[in-house]
């Protein structure tokens, strides 16, 4: 999948397979990291999904804005 790059980015949240792709995880590494609260990002839980800021995307990636 082709995704905008993130200091493109205009969203405030990314849905987790967006987010796996700029942070080169797996999908499944981000859910583990939302239900171990252990991860570099912590994700918003949005009607029951997790929506990753792009801005703590952008700061474990050093990616300015």
């Amino acid at each position: 999948p082709s995704f905008p790059s993130l200091a493109k980015e205009t969203r405030a949240t990314l849905p987790t397979p967006e987010a796996a792709f700029h942070l080169n995880r797996a999908q499944q590494t981000l859910r583990l990291w939302a239900m171990r609260q252990d991860g570099p990002i912590r994700p918003l839980r949005i009607n029951g999904r997790l929506a990753w800021p792009v801005a703590d995307l952008r700061r474990v990636l050093g990616v300015a804005q």
